[in-house]
């Protein structure tokens, strides 16, 4: 497995618990947010100057008489919704403001409140005024609300009034000067047609003398016609008549004709309108007769007187139908030839009146023309006077209730601004919530060591111990010490992780500096001497020795003089006061050798105190600082790895441990260091409570003979 491979960070999910942890460990964070906020927000709250309000309520509808006009139709215009956002713009306009600063005379009135008695510039207040006002609509209404803020109720309640009734006169006197002009407009307009009407008939007068035209409709606009058009009609319908009668009589004369005598006289009667009475009786006649002759013919023959009288007798009235037949036939043709004359007539009159319309309309088209125009000019002049006096008898008409001012402004004593309370707890608010928001993203800025879980996730190695916070030294404090018992588990964890009871050689190493390693290393060995195991501590931190200092003796000479071949081992190693407890200190170390870590004297040096030990600790410089570190980690059994609490980034952590690898180091876990138990619960179980486990147990079995024994001092002395 690659070692400088860092695996990829699994997705953290917070619980309850841990936003709580986070809102303790940056209380102090929070707080100061918090009261900084609220302080400041109180101070600004007293010290901002009282402002008060007045209100003026005003109904605004479009422009209408209150009693509309017959022919008005702006009443019924349908609802513009940008209506009253219009308004509210010619409220806070140069046009109103402007009147108001005038009427009320504002520029010296505020230039000797505001500006030491220098009058104000008008633009300028306007703009003041325009700021100290607020307008609203009343919800779901048509009704306007005018709020003014002053430093005094009077001044407030004035100024709103003042805007009030100035946008009332605006909005009358605008629709006054509007109709007006409109009126103004149309009468001149009007007077122009007038000109044109009295042109225009003086034209058609002119016209109808020179063409001789007589006119008989003096409001009619086409010719008058020679024939009217019910005598056209007339003439039609009998011309229509005439025509049909013709067709018929030349029809029936014309079969009567192609008969012979025999056929036509059986057929006569028939073909006739009315049946001839002459005819019929001859006809009657003629059957008595033929009666007379069968029966004649019967009793006598043909010589006989009886039967040719008879038979004469016939023949007689045959002769008689025959002439009566001729004679209605020529009178068919009479009639036939009268009915085409008058025909003729008829149609000669029609086709006379027809040209006599064409001629006359023709002459008369220029002069009807003109008329027309006439007329038109007439009616647009009579609507334009309808027009002029509907717009005057509309301005006329009171418009009161298109601007009502439903409630006047007065004077209220209590302030509005500031709200003392609302702005003290909106501190309190927002002070708590930029609080803590400022906290959470401190914490998500804040990469280093948080739990047990990071340094596992992202170093993948065991957490062997848990160190708590403001932690001292177990040979000062004694093995009863609170902090003792953490110690003890990070010995347990350590010896139970070890793969071979041989490896006794273990460097404690660290990230960076300041992180706690030192510490680590003396208490640490001090638990395994205070166990019975024999154990020496070597300073090989040669760049800044510190543990001569923590168990106050001198570094003149130590590990570097026994490297350089200065001393003898039992020259540099010195005793202390826990006889199975035993320290090197690191010596001074020369500018000219640089790399005594590495040399194969350092290694026998190991190998010497493997045997001589049960245990060897290292305390050795930071790792990335130096590679003095590296080269240790890569010489001793094993190597534990400090890492502060919340000190450094986690990448620098991961760099540290992938430095120990690559030497070939064995890094057997991490000691969690520097661990704030009262902030932080989940730490709790590692230390406290087993502290508090085995020292009531301790208490009930030694508390007669711990009660006054004092902590031992630390004695420490060369041991050879």
């Amino acid at each position: 497995m690659d070692s400088s491979k860092v695996p990829a960070p699994q997705e953290i999910k917070l619980h309850f618990l841990d936003y709580w942890r986070i809102i303790r460990i940056r209380k102090t964070v929070i707080l100061a947010v918090f009261l900084l906020v609220v302080i400041t927000a109180t101070v600004v709250t007293y010290i901002l100057p009282e402002s008060f309000s007045a209100k003026a309520c005003i109904k605004v509808e479009q422009d209408a008489p209150d009693i509309p006009f017959v022919d008005y139709q702006g009443f019924r215009r349908p609802f513009d919704p940008h209506f009253i956002l219009t308004e509210f713009e010619v409220l806070q306009s140069e046009v109103i403001l402007g009147e108001v600063v005038e009427k009320l005379n504002l520029c010296e009135e505020w230039g000797k409140k505001y500006n030491n008695g220098v009058p104000l510039k008008r633009h300028v207040a306007m703009d003041v005024l325009e700021k100290s006002m607020d307008v609203r609509q009343k919800r779901n209404t048509s009704i306007i609300e005018i709020l003014v803020y002053s430093d005094t109720p009077e001044e407030a309640a004035r100024l709103a009034n003042a805007i009030a009734e100035t946008y009332r006169d605006h909005r009358l006197k605008l629709v006054d000067e509007r109709a007006a002009r409109g009126i103004e407009k149309l009468a001149d307009q009007k007077k122009k047609h007038d000109e044109e009407l009295a042109a225009q008939r003086l034209k058609v007068d002119q016209l109808r003398t020179s063409l001789g035209i007589v006119d008989l409709d003096p409001h009619g606009t086409t010719p008058t016609p020679t024939f009217s058009s019910e005598q056209l009609r007339t003439l039609q319908n009998q011309l229509l008549l005439l025509t049909d009668l013709q067709v018929k009589q030349q029809t029936t004369l014309s079969n009567l004709l192609q008969y012979d005598k025999e056929e036509l006289r059986n057929s006569i009667q028939t073909a006739l309108d009315q049946p001839d009475a002459t005819l019929m009786a001859y006809f009657n006649s003629l059957n008595e007769a033929e009666q007379v002759f069968r029966s004649v013919s019967r009793d006598y023959n043909e010589a006989h007187a009886l039967y040719q009288n008879a038979q004469s007798n016939i023949a007689e009235i045959l002769t008689k139908i025959d002439e009566r037949i001729k004679g209605i036939l020529l009178g068919l043709e009479t009639r036939l030839a009268e009915t085409t004359s008058r025909v003729v007539q008829l149609s000669n009159a029609l086709e006379t009146a027809k040209k006599a319309d064409l001629e006359m309309a023709e002459t008369s088209r220029a002069y009807y023309a003109e008329k027309q125009k006439l007329a038109e000019l007439l009616q647009f002049n009579t609507v334009l006077g309808l027009r002029i006096a509907a717009q005057q008898t509309e301005r006329a008409l009171p418009r009161n209730a298109m601007v009502v001012i439903t409630d006047h402004a007065f004077a209220d004593e209590r302030p509005v601004k500031p709200k003392k309370g609302l702005n003290i707890a909106l501190g309190i608010i927002i002070g708590l919530v930029v609080g803590v928001g400022l906290a959470f993203f401190i914490e998500y800025l804040d990469t280093s060591v948080k739990t047990i879980d990071d340094v596992e996730r992202t170093l993948q190695a065991p957490v062997l111990g848990v160190i708590p916070q403001n932690v001292g030294f177990l040979l000062e404090e004694g093995a009863e010490s609170p902090h003792a018992e953490a110690y003890r588990v990070l010995r347990t964890n350590l010896l139970f992780s070890r793969k071979d009871d041989k490896l006794n050689t273990i460097a404690i190493v660290s990230a960076g500096a300041g992180e706690g390693k030192s510490t680590t290393v003396v208490n640490l060995a001090t638990v395994f001497a205070q166990s019975g195991n024999r154990v020496v501590v070597v300073d090989s931190d040669l760049r800044r020795p510190t543990l001569h200092k923590i168990l106050q003796v001198s570094n003149s000479i130590g590990l570097t003089n026994y490297l350089l071949r200065q001393n003898t081992l039992e020259e540099v190693i010195q005793t202390t006061s826990l006889p199975t407890l035993d320290f090197m200190p690191s010596g001074k170390l020369p500018s000219s050798s640089m790399g005594v870590l590495s040399s194969a004297q350092m290694k026998d040096l190991i190998q010497e105190l493997k045997q001589r030990y049960d245990y060897v600790f290292f305390d050795s410089p930071p790792i990335m600082g130096v590679s003095d570190a590296s080269i240790l980690a890569s010489e001793v059994d094993l190597t534990l790895q400090v890492i502060q609490y919340r000190r450094y980034p986690q990448p620098m952590n991961i760099r540290a441990k992938q430095m120990i690898e690559k030497v070939g180091g064995n890094l057997l876990g991490i000691v969690l260091n520097n661990i704030n138990m009262s902030q932080d619960e989940s730490y709790y179980y590692y230390s406290g409570y087993y502290h508090e486990y085995y020292s009531k147990n301790e208490e009930e079995t030694e508390s007669a003979e711990t009660a006054g024994d004092d902590v031992a001092k630390i004695d420490i002395k060369p041991k050879y």
